[in-house]
């Protein structure tokens, strides 16, 4: 036995048995999948070639939706590629490299959300001291602090898990790997693993979550020494950031604070936060930006150009 353990992978049950729903889940989920890798990629590549867009906040954004295109990929192209199969087997080094990644990116850009909450603080409340505040050097620090967060906790976790006895029962009912579905085949009491689980991941991302919407709450709030025209812009990319931040937090506190069990309603959960959110925040962000519109056309413009000489 390796690692205490004789199990050496995973049996997935997916989204459905159904073999023409696995036909609809397979045309509907790969279009989603390459919308999202398109429109996360368009905006990272705007972002990057555009001198226009050189404040902190774009250059985080840009690293939020390159995060959004790496977590998407975690987990879809294996949801994708089941569904063209009835048995649907992922090997136990595989389970836990998909657990791993996809609690490192998720985690990650949890922290990263907190930084432009910072960012936006600074913005709104010393709005003359943005550029000195947010400088080059701080916001690599604040890059490189987001990614050695996401580093720790997943490290921390995964170390838990990946030492745990699995043996015999190794039918996962969900299409990815995950930490709850996974304790829930060990073959010992996880009570205190699951109590780690939670304090680890959903009581701080609880806490952050709550501290983070008090944070824009005292940014609003300073909104109304602001001018017309500057309130306006302000509330906007506020509100923006705002509804990424609940699109993030919500799914995570809901799926992991609780006991370590497994719910149905897991799976749609899952569906939203690995897939339809890292959509939604591209779009949420662009639609309501009037600056990243503006670069877009230009780089459109440019490309246009260039194709016609």
């Amino acid at each position: 036995m390796e690692n205490g353990r004789n199990v050496t992978e995973f049996i997935l049950l997916g989204l459905t048995q159904n073999p023409k729903m696995q036909k609809v889940i397979f045309i509907v989920f790969l279009a989603l999948y390459m919308v999202t890798l398109a429109a996360n990629l368009l905006i990272v590549v705007t972002i990057t070639t555009s001198h226009a867009l050189g404040s902190p906040i774009y250059l985080l954004l840009a690293r939020l939706f390159l995060i959004d295109t790496i977590y998407s990929s975690s987990s879809a192209p294996k949801l994708i590629t089941d569904s063209l199969y009835e048995k649907k087997v992922i090997s136990f080094n595989g389970c836990m490299t998909q657990v791993y990644a996809e609690r490192i990116f998720g985690g990650t850009e949890l922290i990263l959300l907190i930084v432009m909450a910072c960012d936006r603080h600074v913005a709104n409340c010393k709005p003359l001291h943005y550029m000195t505040v947010m400088n080059r050097k701080l916001c690599i620090i604040f890059v490189i602090v987001t990614w050695t967060g996401g580093f720790l906790h997943t490290t921390i976790q995964i170390l838990f898990t990946i030492w745990l006895p699995f043996y015999g029962c190794n039918i996962i009912d969900h299409f990815m790997c995950d930490l709850y579905p996974l304790l829930n085949l060990v073959c010992m009491d996880t009570h205190s693993r699951g109590l780690f689980v939670v304090a680890n991941c959903d009581f701080i991302c609880l806490l952050t979550f709550l501290l983070l919407l008090v944070s824009y709450v005292v940014i609003l709030h300073s909104l109304k020494n602001h001018s017309l025209e500057g309130r306006h812009k302000s509330l906007s990319t506020c509100i923006s950031h705002i509804v990424v931040v609940i699109l993030s937090f919500l799914p995570c506190i809901f799926v992991y604070l609780r006991p370590v069990i497994t719910l149905p309603i897991d799976k749609a959960v899952a569906i939203f936060y690995t897939m339809v959110s890292p959509l939604l925040n591209p779009l949420i962000n662009t639609l309501r930006s009037t600056e990243i519109k503006n670069a877009m056309r230009n780089l459109w413009n440019q490309k246009v150009n260039l194709h016609n000489k």
